[in-house]
């Protein structure tokens, strides 16, 4: 704006005009308006009088034209000049900001931002051997401080950044703080100084808040609302009430006997009569003055401005003649009479004044953190989320994220994965499985071949079947879940038929009226009867060929005698899923899945089933095996499992409990032998002698007035004594007795040691018993606690919800160990799923939270300036989560810090998930780690492969297939064979066979292990029982 005097040129208001033909004359500059040509050229001298200044570039003596155009040049230069990046995250700084001088508010501005960067900006990356590269800043992260117990800082507080480099388009650089800077001719003080004064205005009045320009506020979505603690009407309230209460502590001060000691009020005398008439008279009446609004700033208007409108003149005053009767008229010098004024209202008396005054209103109430996260102020420093990794083609917008992918999985079957592999290592126990990592199971998902089998596929399957069903020789093959009846056709053929014998149901004879006549009967005699409506079949056309595969030998009386070799299981797999296609809820699914196991253009042969399963689809596999995982929960096997988890938490609660009251007792002991411990400790323990220096100096002032110094060592002794005659004499005198002294105490507490040295050092070693008692206890507790989270089966616990509801899984967090049984045949990757999995809300919360209505999306507008889906696109950044079927993923440490420095800890959600996922991060990011680890190429042997032939049967490397690795080890050690083997006949009882089985070498039971590698038990009292167990 350009300035008049320092203040803003104030523009004149539009005339109203009632004659619309009438000419005007304009200043398109200023855009006023002007129905009189003396006014214009007025307002023009005056505008082109070199009274004016610039306001951005500070220039004066120009007229308003070149201040306008200085203006504008200087805003465009400045627009151009300063970084587009920094200009909102400034102006939310400066906004509100009550800084009086803008000197100290652009040093505060600059000192905040030279060393915070921020999206989209130009900065240059300095790389460790000090060279050079410049590059933009894609991506940015701020770690909050981190303080230990004591207070001190363990961490403080710093940012990362992702920084695209400009010369290398497909790299990207990771750096902190002291890696990157800003070019110093981009952000220097003088250019922050001009963008403030172009974009921000303040009030007069001191105190005055500066505000960003309403033009300027709109285009960034500024909030322009003050707040009421910084408005003038607050200012002022609160210096009238501070006023008010002075005075009223100064007048009741000691009782209002003490009153405060004032000059009196001095005020001039009145000159003549008239004056004093005068002044009576606008004292009696202070509200007959008629009220007249002020011109503007006469500096500011034309000379010629009175030809224009001005506003009607007060009325004249009307005066009245002399009234008889009246005792004290009132003459003025004019010598016209009028009614005497109306006297003046009579004060109350000081005790009966009431005095009302409206307080100024209350400050809004602190806010008590932490509320709804959405509710929380939104932090526009241009942070958001840490890019998420996709595993599906169809969420990846970019091709570096497309190592992740994969192939062919559907956005829809993430969580399918995701469930079966988690209940499949929750209940690996009572399936008989080894533990298996993610990686290796999606693996086994994704590998086909028709000349070799993956053992992983093939055993999980088998193993979910026999749970389905009881064995021949188990309850008599007993069915163990429930299935929907398949219509039978003989039962159809049977309801045919007798519906064909049934007998014809006669035809009622037609009704005739009452009334009859001839017509009326022959109506009725020769009327047609109506056709019954006929019920049209409607006939399905089945898209599969599942129920010609089985005839009298049915895929439960397969799967009683595990006949599961060469397509047995795949062709259970065909039935169990024919029979389930009766649930409505499963209809489309089995339909869709059995469309591809028994196509219509093939036999239905035990090899056509398996030869489909190989060739099947990942997402076809994904939905089979998550139908039969869903079947296995509904098993009284598994409801036996929990409850047996339910007691043994119990148990080991029971223990944990015992424990703490063991570690207590500890310490209290502990405590009281330490107090005996000082009690009995030699004298130097207890408390400290006095220094032997300190003894000679006090000796020295006794004896010699003149000695000035304390000597603080022998060396010293004569160099800080001073020299006076015998002064050597008396040195050697004084360390003699210092000699003596010393020894002397020594021998007494030598004797003392000697005495008490065996009660010493018994409470010695009952403290050090006391204290790994303690270490026990907690060493217990820690254990405990591992086996109660492992135990913890019923359901996965998810770690939290952010501020848009996504949800947080780390599946290791309980049912599971975190690196997989320590016995499984894979337990060298000693990790299980090894990522942070991010799932999207589900759809009531999305309409609760982001899809609001209209009238909420507008008050929270009003609020933030922005809607909660307009939020959710900023803090989220281009890696988002819209419903529930969406999956994301973390899996480096960067990324997981980056996440919990992102989280607001002012939030409901955020804090919880924040303080679950600080807690769980260094186990976290351990198995992080040992997944990139694992997932890294391994080296080729040094020794050549051994020669296999590959003649009759194709060969598959296992380093590429990990899932080919993997054996199931538990079946072998607790059934003797495989899951897909055929259990061994029982041998017949003779004399032959029972030499041989006593000539055969005894082998000793071993032992079932838990998930520690530690022998199974349930509710054992104590770890001596433990012990015996594993010794018989």
């Amino acid at each position: 704006m350009v300035l008049f005097k320092r203040k803003p040129v104030r523009y004149l208001p539009h005339p109203y005009i009632d004659d619309q033909e009438c000419d005007v004359w304009v200043v398109s500059e200023s855009n006023e308006v002007f129905t009189s040509y003396d006014a214009y050229l007025e307002r023009m001298d005056f505008f082109k009088s070199k009274r004016f200044t610039c306001e951005v570039t500070g220039r004066s003596g120009l007229t308003f034209f070149d201040a306008l155009r200085s203006e504008q040049a200087g805003s465009k230069e400045i627009d151009e000049a300063f970084p587009q990046a920094l200009r909102e995250p400034v102006l939310r700084r400066v906004q509100f900001s009550t800084t009086s001088r803008i000197d100290n508010l652009v040093e505060e501005v600059f000192n905040e931002f030279k060393n915070d960067f921020y999206p989209g900006e130009l900065v240059t990356i300095i790389l460790n051997d000090s060279s050079r590269l410049n590059g933009r800043v894609r991506d940015k992260a701020k770690f909050a401080e981190i303080r230990g117990p004591d207070g001190s800082v363990s961490r403080r507080a710093f940012s990362r950044y992702f920084v695209r480099i400009i010369d290398r388009p497909d790299e990207e650089a990771l750096v902190d703080d002291q890696h990157i800077a800003r070019d110093r001719k981009i952000f220097t003080k003088q250019m922050l100084r001009s963008f403030i004064k172009n974009a921000v205005t303040r009030e007069g009045w001191i105190g005055a808040p500066w505000l960003v320009k309403p033009e300027i506020a709109e285009r960034f979505r500024i909030d322009t609302n003050v707040p009421p603690q910084l408005q003038y009407s607050s200012k002022v309230a609160a210096k009238k009430a501070e006023k008010r209460n002075a005075s009223m502590e100064q007048q009741d001060g000691m009782f209002g006997i003490w009153q405060p000691n004032k000059f009196p009020e001095l005020k001039p005398a009145p000159k003549a009569r008239k004056s004093q008439q005068h002044h009576s008279q606008e004292q009696i009446h202070p509200t007959a003055r008629p009220y007249h609004a002020p011109y503007p700033d006469p500096g500011l208007l034309p000379r010629s401005w009175d030809l224009m409108q001005h506003p009607p003149p007060p009325p004249p005053e009307q005066y009245f003649p002399y009234l008889p009767g009246y005792s004290n008229p009132y003459l003025p010098p004019n010598g016209h009479y009028y009614p005497p004024p109306q006297p003046p209202p009579q004060p109350m008396p000081p005790k009966q004044q009431v005095v009302v005054e409206v307080p100024p209103p209350p400050p809004p109430p602190p806010i008590k953190y932490p509320i709804d996260d959405l509710d929380v102020e939104p932090v526009r420093d241009g942070t958001h989320r840490p890019a998420l990794k996709f595993i599906t083609e169809e969420q990846c917008s970019d091709r570096k994220q497309m190592e992740n992918v994969i192939p062919g999985l559907k956005e829809e079957n993430i969580g399918l994965l995701l469930e079966t592999w988690n209940t499949l290592n929750v209940y690996c126990q009572v399936l008989k499985l080894d533990s298996f990592t993610f990686d290796d199971f999606v693996d086994a998902m994704l590998f086909s071949s028709a000349d070799i089998d993956c053992e992983m596929f093939v055993e999980v399957h088998c193993a979910i079947l026999k749970q389905l069903v009881k064995g021949e020789n188990e309850d008599e093959g007993a069915i163990q879940i429930s299935l929907p009846d398949l219509p039978d056709p003989d039962e159809s053929e049977e309801e045919s038929e007798e519906e064909e014998s049934k007998l014809p149901t006669p035809t009622p004879e037609p009704e005739y009226p009452a009334k009859r006549t001839r017509s009326s009967l022959n109506k009725v005699k020769f009327a047609e009867p109506e056709p019954e409506p006929i019920e049209e079949d409607e006939v399905e056309t089945v898209p599969h060929r599942a129920a010609e595969m089985f005839d009298e030998y049915g895929w439960i009386d397969r799967l009683r005698k595990r006949d599961f070799s060469k397509g047995g299981w795949e062709l259970v797999m065909v039935g169990l899923l024919h029979q389930l296609a009766g649930r409505p809820r499963l209809t489309d699914v089995c339909v869709k899945i059995l469309t591809h196991l028994a196509p219509l253009d093939a036999e239905p042969t035990i090899d056509t089933a398996r030869t489909q399963y190989s060739t099947m689809d990942l997402n076809l596999r994904a939905e089979a095996l998550q139908i039969i995982c869903q079947l296995f929960l509904e098993t009284k096997t598994v409801k036996d499992f929990l409850e047996d988890m339910s007691n043994t938490m119990t148990q080991y609660r029971k223990n944990k409990i015992e424990h703490q009251r063991a570690r207590k007792e500890a310490l209290a002991k502990l405590k009281e032998l330490q107090i005996e411990r000082r009690l009995l400790a030699p004298e130097p323990e207890k408390s400290p002698s006095p220094v032997p220096e300190l003894e000679d100096a006090m000796d020295v002032d006794k004896t010699e007035e003149g000695d000035i110094s304390i000597p603080d060592s022998e060396d010293e002794e004569r160099l800080l004594t001073r020299s006076l005659r015998r002064g050597t004499d008396r040195a050697a005198e004084r360390k003699r007795k210092r000699e003596e002294e010393q020894e002397r105490r020594e021998k007494a507490a030598e004797a003392k040691q000697n005495k008490g040295s065996k009660e010493y050092q018994k409470v010695l070693k009952q403290i050090e018993k006391e204290r790994e008692k303690v270490r026990a206890a907690e060493d217990a507790i820690i254990v405990i606690d591992g086996d109660l989270r492992e135990a913890d089966c019923p359901r996965t616990r998810v770690l939290g919800k952010d501020r848009f509801c996504n949800r947080y899984w780390w599946f290791e967090r309980n049912a599971m160990p975190y690196g997989g049984l320590p016995d499984s045949s894979t337990a060298d990757a000693d990790y299980a799923n090894g990522r942070l999995w991010v799932q999207g809300p589900d759809d009531m919360e999305r309409e609760g939270f982001i899809e609001i209505p209209k009238q909420d999306q507008d008050a929270y507008y009003r609020r933030f300036q922005m809607t909660p889906a307009e939020r959710k696109v900023m803090e989220e950044g281009p890696t988002r989560l819209n419903n529930a079927k969406q999956w994301g993923f973390y899996d480096t440490a960067e990324e997981l810090d980056m996440l919990i420095g992102w989280l607001e800890s002012r939030g409901v959600r955020e804090v919880k998930l924040q303080k679950e996922l600080s807690g769980q991060r260094d186990v976290i990011i351990k198995h992080m780690e040992k997944r990139a680890a694992y997932l890294v190429p391994r080296e080729k042997s040094e020794e050549p492969p051994a020669r296999m032939s590959t003649r009759t049967k194709a060969y598959f490397d296992d380093k590429t297939h990990r899932c080919l690795r993997w054996r199931n080890t538990t079946a072998i050690a607790e059934l003797g064979h495989r899951h897909v083997d055929p259990p061994p006949k029982p041998r017949p009882r003779g004399k032959k066979n029972a030499v041989i089985e006593e000539s055969k070498p005894a082998s000793k039971a071993l032992p079932v292990l838990n998930r520690q590698g530690k022998p199974v038990t349930r509710q054992e009292d104590d770890d001596a029982m433990i012990q015996e167990k594993v010794a018989d």
